[in-house]
């Protein structure tokens, strides 16, 4: 006997940086709404039925969980002095089960048993019941521990903050404190990709291409693509829910604040209709109904992309493409100028070869890693060639549709030197074939536009675009 108490510990945000219950309801979500719709009918059975349930319909990959290594290395210690371990946690038993087995490190494991929901008083309640006050020592993260922490022989907290450590002291009793780390501010505002919202520059395009300089016109442009930009994170941040297993494959996505634990899920599930419901209350200072009928359609197609259409080849393309497109459709709604023919046909081709060449990138990562095919979407790594001839052949479609754009009259009538703009041509042509060339390469970030701003030679394509246009004006 090693003298040493029973050293009982917490799963959620403890000895795993997550929360299996969001893990459980986003991978059922991702899978499954109509089994997500029958779990939470269990919801009036109780908490302990409601994640008993959803235990049938997910399988928690223990090996792709995120893991707080300090709580990890004090079990470890433990044991080898010999001590015993137990995980006792508010998640489901099944689940505790699996996770406790892949890591090897408990002589016993309790869990919720779709009666008994074991967490709080009622978790403090087992522990004194099978070892006695004072004959374990807990490691726990949250207020709901304090009952535990109380009749333990020593409160080991993991992560807590100055002021939520002062309250365990007041408790009494033997305190130790684990410094799990935290990522403050930063993970929140990663969550957003505020990078991305480069993407909502669109909204401005309509007014570019009128030759609109309305102080109206613009004012309600800058509330659409702030408008964008809030609905987008919304958009972001339950896509990455969706997708924490497929994400946590992935060669830099895993780096991503919810795939690594760095933001709590249940932070992340309450941003999303935060930033949803922010961006329709700027709609509204749009005031155009045309602009809010352009937003629904939009979160309406981005919540079928994120719970199914991305897994279906092509049609996930195509509905990028759309996505891209319905930016430039939200400008024009929200200051009543129209969509020419000619802008939505370009459109359609060029975006359609930008989510291409998205596509592209990440297959020639799966290729590269060796893992056969990417999670989560219904590509084999070798389509990569195919997407690359998609990206090509619609890039250069658009350019031939901006060819026979400027030779017709409407650009005469707008520019003083149309035989000028000419010269737009060659550069998106080198432009998209350089594109395709380097997510061929590995090189493509996550999504075409972002590598874009970013990347030196596309600002000088830009650039050099702008000084046609400019020189063809004036």
């Amino acid at each position: 006997m090693t003298g040493l108490p029973v050293l009982a510990v917490d799963l959620d945000k403890t000895l795993v940086r997550s929360d299996v219950l969001y893990e459980s309801f986003w991978d059922c979500a991702s899978r499954d709404l109509g089994n997500l719709s029958r779990a939470l009918a269990c919801l009036k059975k109780g908490k302990a039925q409601f994640k008993a349930q959803l235990s049938r319909y997910v399988t928690i990959d223990p090996a792709r969980l995120t893991y707080n290594h300090d709580v990890l290395d004090y079990i470890r210690k433990w044991r080898e002095k010999g001590g015993r371990t137990v995980l006792v946690t508010a998640t489901d038993q099944h689940v505790a089960r699996g996770i406790a087995d892949h890591l090897g490190l408990f002589d016993e494991v309790y869990g919720s048993d779709g009666v008994r929901n074991l967490k709080g008083r009622e978790k403090a309640g087992f522990l004194v019941e099978r070892y006695g006050a004072g004959n374990y020592d807990y490691i726990g993260d949250a207020d709901a521990d304090i009952p535990v922490w109380s009749s333990a022989r020593r409160a080991i907290t993991a992560g807590l903050s100055p002021r939520e450590r002062d309250r365990v002291r007041s408790q009494g009793g033997e305190v130790l404190h684990l410094d799990v780390p935290r990522g403050g501010l930063r993970p929140y505002v990663e969550a957003l990709r505020p990078h991305q919202w480069s993407k909502n520059i669109l909204v401005f395009l309509p007014l570019i291409a009128a030759h609109e300089g309305s102080p109206s016109s613009w004012i309600a442009a800058i509330f659409a693509f702030l408008c964008f930009s809030l609905v987008a994170s919304g958009v972001y941040v339950l896509n990455d829910l969706l997708d924490l297993s497929a994400d946590r494959s992935h060669p830099r996505k895993r780096y991503r604040p919810l795939a690594s634990g760095a933001l709590p899920l249940d932070h992340g599930t309450l941003m999303v209709p935060g930033l949803l419901g922010g961006g329709l209350v700027l709609a509204l200072f749009v005031w155009r109904l045309e602009f809010l009928a352009v937003m629904a359609l939009y979160v309406v197609v981005t919540l079928a992309y994120s719970l199914g259409l991305k897994r279906k080849p092509v049609v996930d393309i195509c509905t990028l493409a759309g996505l891209y497109t319905l930016r430039i459709f939200a400008g024009g709604a929200a200051t009543g100028l129209p969509i020419s023919e000619w802008l939505l046909a370009f459109s359609i081709f060029f975006f359609f070869s930008l989510a291409a060449v998205k596509r592209q990138g990440e297959l020639v990562d799966v290729v590269k890693s060796g893992r056969g095919k990417p999670a989560g979407r219904g590509y084999e790594g070798n389509d990569h060639l195919i997407l690359s001839m998609m990206a090509i052949g619609s890039g250069y479609v658009a350019v031939l549709v901006m060819a026979l754009y400027l030779d017709t009259p409407n650009v005469r009538e707008l520019y003083a030197h149309p035989v000028y703009l000419w010269g737009i041509c060659p550069i998106l042509l080198y432009w998209v074939s350089r594109m395709v060339m380097i997510a061929h390469r590995g090189r493509m970030d996550d999504d075409p536009i972002v590598f874009a701003v970013k990347d030196r030679t596309s600002r000088y394509c830009g650039a050099l675009v702008l000084f046609v246009i400019l020189v063809g004006t004036v």
